[in-house]
């Protein structure tokens, strides 16, 4: 690495430690190599998404940094060494000593080699006989033989090793997919919910959106369950579309989805919840078996804002008791009205 290289590489971490300290970030290498990249400069998508989190004062959870660093950093075939590091260190150790042991029995089929050819020399040079040549020719297909089987053990090893770690890196892409998303709606599930809200919950200013599709099981019970997920998936598009201000849209369960919006205030929350109302409104579905239009979709939603004392379940039953005001008045309303 040239010296300008390696100035500037040290500039990037003198910026990147302070700012992740300001910012609560814990110290662990996928965190460094987000934040350092961020201040590097060297992806212009990450940068766009961390200074709208940053421009809305939002506290990053742990939840956010690992979607942030999977969807900006993450290669698309790389193993995570965090998650699968038992796994693989048992693996790597087997196979060491496996290159070991094959390791110590060349060294010792060179010797014997090494001995043979030195005993061939004397046939030329001392005349053995024919037996003493054939048991020499014996001995090095014997061993010959042992290096053989010990190299076909080693690269068995190998092959299975490979085929293991193939086994484990799709089973992590899938493990850490569900961990964090609804595989209905694509939208961050309930985990990664919790996970938000509680870091969240941190910071003033914060409002949470309970929203329930009205009469969704009437729509199942009418066009069927593959309908109901058709309307669920537009559903998660609407809302998704209609989130700004740093605000973040989760599969709550059921028909039910949650918004985050964090450094808010009243009026900006509950215009947000309007506009994803109307968006809702306008829904519609198409049945491929009956070319049928499924429209008339609506949903309640209640508004909370997190006041000084409150814990994140608290500002969920505030809002839930607001959506069931919404249902109590007719539905397809956000409640309360001011």
């Amino acid at each position: 690495m040239a010296d300008s290289d390696l100035e500037k590489s040290f500039l990037t971490l003198k910026q990147t430690i302070p700012l992740m300290l300001k910012h609560n970030i814990s110290a662990i290498p996928t965190n460094y190599a987000l934040w350092y990249t961020y201040v590097a400069n060297e992806s212009a998508e990450l940068k766009a998404s961390l200074d709208d989190v940053l421009a809305n004062n939002v506290q990053l959870s742990e939840a956010k940094t690992k979607d942030l660093y999977r969807t900006y950093l993450a290669e698309t075939e790389e193993v995570s060494a965090w998650e699968l590091r038992q796994s693989l260190e048992a693996m790597l150790l087997e196979l060491s000593q496996s290159l070991k042991d094959t390791q110590s029995e060349t060294t010792s089929f060179k010797n014997i080699m090494d001995n043979c050819v030195d005993d061939l020399v004397k046939v030329e040079r001392e005349g053995l006989s024919i037996d003493e040549v054939m048991a020499l020719v014996r001995n090095l297909v014997k061993d010959t033989q042992n290096i053989r089987r010990s190299t076909i053990s080693f690269n068995a090893a190998l092959t299975e090793a490979q085929s293991e770690i193939e086994t484990l890196r799709a089973q992590l892409e899938q493990s850490q997919h569900e961990a964090l998303f609804d595989s209905l709606t694509g939208l961050c599930n309930r985990r990664y919910f919790d996970e938000e809200l509680a870091t969240q919950s941190l910071k003033p200013n914060l409002f949470l959106l309970l929203v329930d599709l009205d009469h969704f099981k009437k729509v199942n019970d009418t066009y069927g369950h593959v309908m109901g997920d058709l309307v669920l998936k537009a559903t998660a598009r609407k809302l998704q579309a209609t989130c700004r201000d740093g605000a973040q849209a989760f599969r709550f369960g059921g028909e039910e989805f949650a918004v985050i919006i964090p450094n808010s205030s009243f009026a900006r929350a509950r215009g947000i919840a309007e506009s994803m109302r109307k968006a809702v409104e306008k829904i519609r579905v198409k049945d491929k078996r009956s070319g049928e239009i499924l429209g008339d979709i609506a949903a309640s939603f209640g508004v909370a804002e997190l006041t000084k004392g409150m814990n994140p379940l608290a500002l969920i039953e505030k809002a839930d008791k607001q959506l069931y005001e919404a249902k109590r008045l007719g539905r397809n309303r956000v409640m309360p009205m001011s």
